[in-house]
C-alpha cells in the first residue's frame, strides 16, 4: 500500500497536460446540462466517477451518443449504474451512460435476445467493433432511474478506452455547458495531532474557529502546538444554476509559502476508488455523516492524484518559529478560496488528553495479523487497513466482535467459526451475518466441514444465523382465472426477510420469460409480448430462491384474446 512520494507540482493545473478533445463530443442530453453531481464528489466508498445530470425530475428524455463509435459493453444490473451503456470512440475515449430506463432500437433487440439466450435480468455483454455502430447524435436509450439511483437522472462519464481510467468531463470541452461564478465554500476546519503533539492543550482533534476577512478569504484561529501536526477541512462547491452541493477540483496547502500537499480531481482508476475512506476521517465520517478531508498523509497511500512533499503534507511547530499555513480551494473554472492558520509553538501541558484506549491487540497495517478465541477466528492480511491501530477483539455469547465500523477498511479480511452443532438437515442454511443493532445482513458463506468462513470489508459484529423460511411472492394485482386481454404488464413483489434474494425466474406455458428486477421497491415486472402468449388460456409461474436455497413458488392461470 505504500507508495514513492512523488515530486511536488506548484502548478495548479499542471495535472491536465493532456490535450483532450474540446469540441469531439456533443452533449448525451437535448435539454440544458445541470449537475446533481460532479467529478470527484465524495461519496460512500468511493469517489464519483462523473457528472449526475438532472433530467427535471423524470424518467424516458432521449440519451444521445456523444460521438461516432460503436457499442463495446452492456451491462444491465439491479444495483450499481443499472442499466448500462459502454461507447467506444475511434479516438481513444469510452462513454458511458448510466441508470437507464431502457436501451432502443438495435440496442435494445441485442438486449432483449442476451436476456432470453442467458435466462437472466442481469447481464453483462461485451461486443465486437463491427456488432452495433452508433453515429453521433443517435438515441440510443431512455434517461431512468434503475440501479442505486436515488431519483431519475443520467449517469454520465468518460474512460481512456485502453487503461480504463475515468476522465473529469470538463476536460472535453464540457465545461462551456456550465455556468460557475461561486467560489467554493469551506465550512470547517481542523487540526490533527500527530504521535504525541499537543495543540491548543488537546491531544485530540480541533475544530478551528474561522474569521471571514474583507478580503472575501478566511483567517483561523491561532494554533499552539509542540511538535507534528495535520489539518483537514470540509469543503463544497456550488455552481450558478444546479444549487446542489458539488465536489471540489483541486486543493492545495502552503507551509511558509511552499506547497507541501496537493489533489486535483482529474482522472483516476477504479482500483483507486475505495481509497476515498483513508482521504477522508472516517471515523467521524461514520460517527457524524461529516467528510472531512485530511489535507496530510500519517501512513501514505497510492491514491494517485496525491502530490505531497517528502513530509506527506505533515508539518511541525518549532521552538522561536511562528509559521504560517494556507490552503487553497478552487472550482474547475478557477474560483478560488483560502484559509490562513497562523502557527505558533507552546509547550504547555494539555487539558485535554487523548481517548483512554481499552485494547489487548495492536494491528500494524502492513503486517498479517490473525486473531483467535474459543471456535472463532479473524484473519488480516497485510494491506487490509490504512493506518496502524489497536484493536478490540472479542468472542462472547456465540457472537464475534471484531472492533467497530469507524476503521476503514481496504481489502477483504476473513471471518471463521467452528460449530458441529448443525444437522445434515439445516446446515446448507446457515450463514455468517453481520450484526447492526437489530438487523442482521447476509454475507456469501463458504463451509468446510464444520467450519463456516466469509470474506469483508466492514469491522463489527458477527454470529452465525440459520435462515429456514421461504422467499414470499406476492401479485400486485391478481389475475387467477382472469381474461386480462388489455393488460400491458405484470407484477409481484418478491421479498425474504434473512438471507436476502438470491434468484428470480419466471415461465409462461413452461417457457422462460424476462421479468425485471427493481432493488428499490423490490417488485418484479413482465411485460406482455404477443408472440410469447396463447391465444385463450396461458399458466404462468413464478419461482424465487434466496441465498441459502430455501425457494417459493407461485402460479396462476389467466386467460388472454390476441383478437384486436
Amino acid at each position: 500500500m505504500r507508495f514513492s512520494i512523488y515530486s511536488l507540482l506548484f502548478c495548479h493545473f499542471i495535472f491536465a497536460q493532456t490535450n483532450y478533445p474540446k469540441d469531439y463530443f456533443r452533449s448525451p442530453l437535448d435539454i440544458p446540462m445541470q449537475l446533481s453531481g460532479n467529478f470527484g464528489e465524495l461519496r460512500p466508498n468511493h469517489f464519483h466517477a462523473g457528472f449526475d445530470l438532472k433530467t427535471n425530475q423524470k424518467e424516458g428524455l432521449n440519451v444521445y451518443a456523444v460521438g461516432d463509435g460503436y457499442v463495446s459493453r452492456i451491462k444491465i444490473s439491479t444495483f450499481g449504474n443499472g442499466k448500462t451503456i459502454y461507447i467506444t470512440h475511434p479516438n481513444g475515449y469510452t462513454s458511458v451512460y448510466g441508470h437507464l430506463q431502457t436501451p432502443l432500437g438495435s440496442i435494445l433487440e441485442y438486449v432483449q435476445k442476451t436476456h432470453y439466450k442467458e435466462k437472466s435480468f442481469e447481464i453483462e455483454m461485451y461486443l465486437k467493433p463491427d456488432e452495433l455502430i452508433v453515429n453521433k447524435g443517435q438515441v440510443i436509450a431512455l434517461t431512468g432511474n434503475t440501479g442505486a439511483s436515488e431519483g431519475p437522472h443520467l449517469h454520465f462519464e468518460f474512460r481512456d478506452s485502453k487503461t480504463e481510467f475515468i476522465i473529469n468531463p470538463m476536460f472535453f470541452g464540457f465545461d462551456k455547458n456550465f455556468t460557475d461564478t461561486k467560489k467554493p465554500t469551506i465550512s470547517s476546519l481542523y487540526v490533527y495531532p500527530i504521535d504525541n503533539t499537543i495543540v491548543n492543550q488537546s491531544k485530540q482533534p480541533l475544530l478551528l474557529n474561522l474569521s471571514l476577512q474583507k478580503d472575501g478569504t478566511y483567517l483561523a484561529s491561532k494554533v499552539k502546538a509542540n511538535g507534528k501536526i495535520g489539518f483537514g477541512i470540509s469543503t463544497v462547491d456550488f455552481d450558478d444554476v444546479s444549487f446542489n452541493k458539488n465536489g471540489v477540483f483541486n486543493v492545495s496547502t502552503f507551509f511558509n509559502g511552499n506547497q507541501n500537499f496537493n489533489y486535483q480531481f482529474n482522472t483516476y482508476s477504479f482500483y483507486e476508488m475505495r481509497y476515498v475512506n483513508a482521504l477522508i476521517d472516517y471515523s467521524k465520517y461514520k460517527k457524524t455523516g461529516q467528510r472531512i478531508q485530511k489535507l496530510f498523509m500519517k501512513t501514505p497511500f497510492a491514491l494517485s492524484i496525491i502530490k505531497t512533499d517528502s513530509l506527506s503534507g505533515i508539518i511541525t511547530a518549532e521552538p522561536n518559529l511562528a509559521s504560517n499555513y494556507r490552503i487553497e480551494v478552487s472550482d474547475y473554472y478557477g474560483n478560488l478560496n483560502s484559509v490562513t492558520i497562523p502557527i505558533e509553538y507552546d509547550s504547555v501541558l494539555p487539558i485535554v488528553k487523548t481517548e483512554p484506549v481499552i485494547s489487548k491487540y495492536f494491528i500494524r497495517y502492513d503486517k498479517d495479523s490473525n486473531f483467535e478465541k474459543d471456535n472463532m477466528s479473524v484473519f488480516f492480511p497485510a494491506g487490509t487497513f490504512y493506518e496502524d491501530f489497536n484493536l478490540n477483539f472479542d468472542v462472547k455469547n456465540n457472537r464475534i466482535y471484531i472492533h467497530d465500523d469507524t476503521v476503514p477498511v481496504h481489502s477483504n479480511f476473513t471471518v471463521s467459526i467452528q460449530d458441529s452443532s448443525y444437522n445434515e438437515v439445516v446446515r446448507d442454511k446457515v450463514f455468517i451475518g453481520r450484526i447492526s443493532g437489530k438487523s442482521v445482513s447476509y454475507n456469501f458463506t463458504t463451509r468446510k466441514n464444520d467450519v463456516f468462513s466469509i470474506k469483508s470489508k466492514t469491522l463489527g459484529q458477527y454470529g452465525l444465523f440459520t435462515d429456514t423460511a421461504a422467499p414470499t411472492i406476492t401479485i400486485t394485482k391478481p389475475i387467477q382465472d382472469k381474461w386480462i386481454s388489455d393488460v400491458k404488464k405484470i407484477q409481484f413483489i418478491i421479498n425474504d426477510n434473512l438471507s436476502g434474494i438470491k434468484s428470480y425466474n419466471g415461465y409462461l406455458n413452461g417457457n422462460w420469460i424476462l421479468f425485471e428486477y427493481d432493488n428499490k421497491t423490490k417488485r418484479i415486472t413482465h411485460n406482455f409480448e404477443d408472440s410469447l402468449l396463447l391465444e385463450g388460456a396461458n399458466d404462468l409461474k413464478i419461482e424465487v430462491v434466496d441465498n441459502v436455497g430455501n425457494s417459493a413458488i407461485f402460479e396462476t392461470h389467466f386467460f388472454r384474446s390476441q383478437q384486436k
